[in-house]
């Protein structure tokens, strides 16, 4: 089955690449003193990946997957300055060992967590997921903002899941049921359902092993992507739902378990699905 993305101008994706990226730096540098700036590095992280993506939709460049693997060295360093004990830590970011300032933990929350967490996966990074999936979710609960209690069950069912712990299904259903629209209080109904809830499911047929459903769910993961990022103009330009991170990275471990991904689409780009860049230099 084939999903194809909405319309993405562009004809000026190079200067705003050079333009995000000159902030994107900025932000990097930065966290050699001041930690706070890890929510901005990843989301521009994120953001510039997507804008690889737009004009490489197949991500068969270099560039893309270097753009990949940067922002999933940033979500991981954000959680270890978080739980860092010294005041500072040296991670590779860019092909480039360099030292953060310690201390990120008010920027170590479950949406930053989800979002390194499916960079991790997408790279096949399993040193990293294992790392993300030990990280204590009442860390998580310190951090700034006030989230739905949902998104907490959803880090531990992910944990779980990796870590083959026994409360896997009991967190999977916990974090299912709280994205009831009459169980929320904060997040929007819409986000919700179209972007958090889709994993989720996704996740489920991955445990049961049915690939046939995985399938199936998979394309109505990608239509309430693109149904989510395509309901105002705005968000339409906005370079984070170019790729569908979330189910793409349940996706890629389907991949790993054995699965064959049949839905095709430029919100799931090809090469970084089937892992074709994996091993390309030292992450």
């Amino acid at each position: 089955m084939q999903i194809p993305r909405h319309e993405i101008p562009t004809r000026n994706i190079a200067s705003v690449l050079q333009s995000r990226g000159k902030r994107f730096w900025r932000d990097v540098e930065a966290l050699q003193e001041e930690p706070s700036w890890f929510s901005n590095a990843l989301a521009s992280g994120i953001r510039i990946l997507g804008l690889h993506c737009a004009v490489d939709p197949e991500a068969d460049k270099l560039e893309t997957w270097e753009a990949c693997v940067t922002a999933m060295q940033v979500g991981s360093a954000l959680f270890a300055s978080a739980q860092a004990t010294t005041d500072s830590i040296e991670c590779r970011i860019d092909h480039k060992m360099r030292t953060v300032r310690a201390g990120a933990l008010p920027r170590a929350h479950a949406g930053n967590w989800l979002n390194a967490f499916w960079l991790a996966c997408v790279c096949r990074e399993k040193k990293r997921m294992t790392e993300l999936c030990q990280f204590p979710v009442s860390q998580l609960r310190q951090a700034d903002g006030v989230l739905d209690e949902y998104i907490y069950n959803w880090v531990e069912a992910l944990q779980a899941y990796w870590l083959k712990r026994p409360e896997f299904g009991d967190k999977l259903v916990a974090a299912v049921d709280g994205t009831d629209p009459d169980a929320l209080r904060h997040a929007p109904r819409d986000s919700v359902l179209q972007i958090m809830y889709p994993p989720m499911n996704l996740l489920t047929q991955l445990a049961r092993g049915d690939q046939d459903k995985f399938n199936a769910e998979l394309a109505k993961a990608v239509e309430w992507h693109k149904g989510y990022w395509t309901s105002d103009g705005d968000r339409e330009l906005n370079a984070e739902g170019f790729v569908a991170l979330g189910p793409l990275a349940v996706s890629c471990l389907a991949v790993q378990a054995g699965f064959t991904i049949t839905v095709e689409s430029e919100y799931l780009p090809k090469h970084l699905l089937e892992g074709a860049w994996i091993n390309e230099f030292p992450t």
